[in-house]
């Protein structure tokens, strides 16, 4: 269902600079209608922890199982779209780990991918269930959030010194692998393992992603200036080495090829957005 401005109400929530290493935003979603919305979340390469208000919501695993969110789920590292349910009446506020920031909060745990889990199972406590208690006691949405941002302080641990520099690592003409490991006189394969460690996914994942980000941008670029695509400027650009790499990608990622991207645009939720 294409969702009524009226009835639907979303949007993105900027952080203050001091967490500007802990999360890249927040997104909040409400659906005032009588009709349940359907969304696609595109892959975010982010670790996502989901509070719930209202009549439950839900998601489609990457498995394809459908599941409840109830008060707070995670969500390990997003690699490839799925899709989620907002029937009326529900409400949800998302909080988008960046980089390495989930692991500061729960140490070196392995979650599943897109396997939802409940927070308060990876620290042995109800924290985050009584910390629901307390959100779904404020109307504000900017106060949930800066009630969240406090509540999280406790828990965040000091960022590894490797985890770190990778983070900061910009240089575009080096691997930034092999880099830091002659910078730290390290084997590749430590650094390989660290980086899999603190962030959830490999060095190599997260340029092929980071390609697609770009050909989505440039997608998205085009559709707001009602031009016509340029597939080739598109590939070219994004450093791709065909039309087929392209769609493969795509495919990848959202199961849609780019000109079914377009099409369907509007229901789909970015993180360049």
């Amino acid at each position: 269902m294409t969702p009524n401005s009226e009835t639907y109400n979303n949007f993105r929530i900027a952080v203050p600079t001091e967490y500007k290493n802990v999360f890249s935003h927040f997104y909040f979603a409400e659906n005032q209608s009588n009709e349940t919305i359907t969304k696609t979340l595109l892959p975010s390469y982010q670790t996502i922890l989901i509070f719930n208000f209202g009549t439950k919501a839900l998601l489609n695993s990457e498995q394809n199982t459908q599941i409840e969110i109830d008060k707070c789920i995670i969500l390990g590292t997003i690699r490839k779209a799925f899709d989620y349910f907002l029937p009326s009446q529900s409400k949800i506020l998302v909080a988008n780990f960046k980089n390495d920031a989930f692991y500061r909060f729960f140490g070196n745990i392995s979650l599943a991918k897109n396997l939802p889990t409940n927070p308060d199972e990876l620290l042995n406590e109800n924290c985050f269930t009584s910390l629901w208690y307390e959100l779904n006691n404020i109307d504000n949405v900017d106060l949930q959030v800066t009630y969240i941002l406090e509540f999280c302080k406790p828990y965040l641990q000091q960022r590894d010194k490797i985890a770190e520099q990778l983070t900061n690592f910009t240089e575009q003409s080096l691997n930034p692998i092999k880099t830091i490991a002659s910078d730290n006189n390290q084997t590749v394969r430590n650094i390989q393992i660290k980086h899999k460690q603190y962030f959830g996914y490999s060095a190599k994942e997260i340029k092929r992603y980071q390609r697609f980000l770009k050909a989505i941008e440039y997608i998205e670029n085009i559709a707001s200036r009602a031009s016509k695509e340029d597939w080739f400027s598109i590939i070219n650009d994004c450093g791709y080495y065909d039309q087929s790499q392209l769609i493969n990608d795509f495919k990848y990622y959202l199961n849609l090829s780019p000109t079914k991207y377009l099409e369907f645009q509007q229901d789909i939720c970015s993180p360049v957005n």
